[in-house]
């Protein structure tokens, strides 16, 4: 399995790129994966919600630039389908039998994914109904693909 992790910005914070990079280690052993950063649009702090849709567009075109033509597409969205550990275990290695082997997570800036990122996604996964800092879902998401492989293997 191939998994490819696309998202906004940079890791800033150090805890969160040591605790991304340790998770990485691990999952490493399990398949190949790749992380893609596709930069983030600077905005000020108060935009109108039209404002938003645009920065937001901007940076789902980034997206969606980076996502392999072949990939089933996971998208991380609070609105998406609320999977265990052992569906999502399930999900992927259905995915994996079937010979769909590239697999592309796509996780927003801090204002989420727009509605073309949403469309082109394949699932739609939401962690939770609480919201998290985009940088800290993509550790969430490297300890979460470590466990669900894990399980798979």
């Amino acid at each position: 399995m191939n998994i490819r992790i696309i998202a906004v910005g940079k890791i800033k914070e150090r805890y969160l790129q040591q605790g991304i990079d340790t998770y990485l280690k691990r999952i490493k052993s399990y398949c190949n994966v790749e992380i893609v950063e596709v930069p983030d649009e600077k905005a000020p702090e108060n935009l109108s919600p039209a404002q938003e849709e645009i920065v937001k567009a901007k940076e789902g075109e980034r997206i969606r630039n980076a996502v392999r033509q072949n990939s089933y597409v996971i998208a991380l969205a609070i609105e998406g389908e609320a999977l265990s550990s052992q569906h999502l275990t399930r999900k992927l290695r259905d995915l994996e039998s079937s010979g769909r082997e590239n697999i592309d997570f796509i996780i927003g800036g801090s204002l989420g994914l727009d509605k073309g990122s949403l469309d082109r996604a394949n699932l739609l996964l939401s962690f939770s109904k609480l919201t998290f800092p985009h940088q800290l879902m993509r550790l969430i998401l490297r300890e979460q693909s470590y466990h669900v492989l894990q399980i798979k293997y």
